[in-house]
């Protein structure tokens, strides 16, 4: 079946809409809450409060909300949520434009924000594979991961632009795209089974992690990808290589930044003409070795063309990656499991990001910023080959239609 075929099928459009309209929201949301809170307060740490707050409630309420999604109606749950970003952005945008706005509201929103991923995420990710077929899924993830990579390039770059007639403007942007987002969930036909309600309990709450424990080829597919973030985390370092190394400038610092996401897109669009067809899990491999090589390539490069093409194909290698583990995780869960299985995975893809910038700044901080990015991605490739002996269910891996939730 072709991509347009795929876009065919009932209730996907309005899924990619929904998903990708909140996506852009939170773009723009994310650029206005930093340029803000700095405005007010002339504080870097008030930058990393707010990083804290949305972080820490997602990461406390991650596991319960996995529990949640699986226990009740997975759509209303993300309607729930997106009503309530779109009040918390409607009601910021209130407080801003009458100057009753200070830090601690900006706090509290991200806060709620926060909150709310860790409940909209995992029942997001579940819609995909109620909506096509497992051969078509490859394809359909590929689609849904091409849009969203254009929504991170546009994402940020209309948050800065919009900035410019206020925050207030930006929050009303941010409120009428959580609409918009809201509308297109209650559009979505889903066909899920029947599932059997269970108590509020440990085992069930850490349900996720104890299947995980059970599919070695999936639990392989998100570890490793999990490491491989974490350590060739070279994108917190760009303004920094922009600066002084590359003496790229800020026009420079934008063309480092749209790299990975523009190699994703490019990435996404073949993979969703030419899905993978064989060695699903040897190709998983190749990519994240691939993602090691880039990464050292961009960290020993003077060349701005040189480290833009370096994270054009970090970029695309890790859309391979990430086509390869959904797929496992959405297609080799069972329904009744979906919700917990995807907040880990969340929790995974969350903390390697966060942590991944993280560790590099405080590894450039020890050792410089070169010697970081190239020992971040020779442990990149360390990580391949350890995994493909500790997992080799997911080495042997090989056609991704053919996953199932046994």
């Amino acid at each position: 079946m072709s991509a347009s075929s795929v876009l065919k099928q009932p209730g996907l459009i309005a899924y990619l809409i929904s998903r990708n309209v909140s996506a852009f929201a939170s773009q723009v949301q994310a650029v206005t809450v930093g340029w803000q809170i700095y405005a007010l307060t002339h504080s870097a740490a008030a930058l990393g409060f707010v990083g804290l707050a949305q972080f820490a409630p997602m990461m406390a309420l991650v596991f319960p909300a996995g529990h949640v999604v699986d226990q009740h109606d997975r759509r209303r749950i993300v309607i729930c949520c997106q009503l309530i970003e779109m009040c918390a952005a409607f009601a910021i945008m209130t407080a801003t434009w009458t100057g009753a706005l200070a830090p601690w509201g900006i706090y509290a929103l991200v806060a709620v924000f926060g909150a709310c991923r860790a409940f909209e995420m995992p029942a997001q990710q579940t819609f995909l594979p109620s909506l096509v077929s497992a051969p078509d899924f490859p394809r359909a993830s590929a689609i849904s991961s091409s849009l969203f990579q254009v929504v991170s390039i546009v994402g940020p770059s209309l948050g800065g632009v919009l900035y410019g007639l206020g925050p207030a403007a930006c929050y009303l942007v941010c409120g009428s795209a959580f609409a918009m987002a809201m509308l297109g969930t209650t559009r979505l036909r889903l066909r899920f089974p029947a599932r059997a309600r269970q108590p509020l309990s440990l085992v069930s709450v850490f349900g996720g992690i104890n299947f995980l424990r059970r599919k070695p080829a999936m639990l392989g597919a998100i570890s490793m990808d999990l490491f491989a973030v974490l350590l060739g985390g070279a994108t917190a370092l760009l303004p920094l290589y922009a600066d002084n190394i590359l003496h790229a400038g800020p026009f420079g610092l934008g063309l480092l930044r749209a790299a990975p996401a523009l190699g994703a897109v490019i990435m996404a669009a073949a993979m969703a003409r030419h899905p993978l067809k064989r060695s699903a899990g040897r190709i998983m491999f190749l990519s994240v070795a691939i993602f090691g090589v880039a990464t050292i390539a961009f960290g020993l490069s003077r060349s701005v063309p040189l480290s833009v093409v370096a994270l054009m194909v970090l970029g695309a290698a890790d859309v391979i990656s990430m086509v390869v583990r959904d797929a496992l995780v959405q297609l080799g869960t069972p329904d009744e499991m979906r919700g917990r299985v995807s907040a880990v995975n969340m929790l995974f893809i969350g903390s390697s990001n966060q942590l991944g910038e993280f560790e590099s700044g405080m590894l450039a901080s020890l050792v410089g910023a070169v010697p970081a990015v190239v020992i971040g991605g020779v442990g990149t490739l360390l990580v391949t080959v350890l995994w493909m002996r500790w997992f080799p269910q997911l080495a042997a891996l090989d056609r991704l239609d053919t996953i199932t939730a046994d």
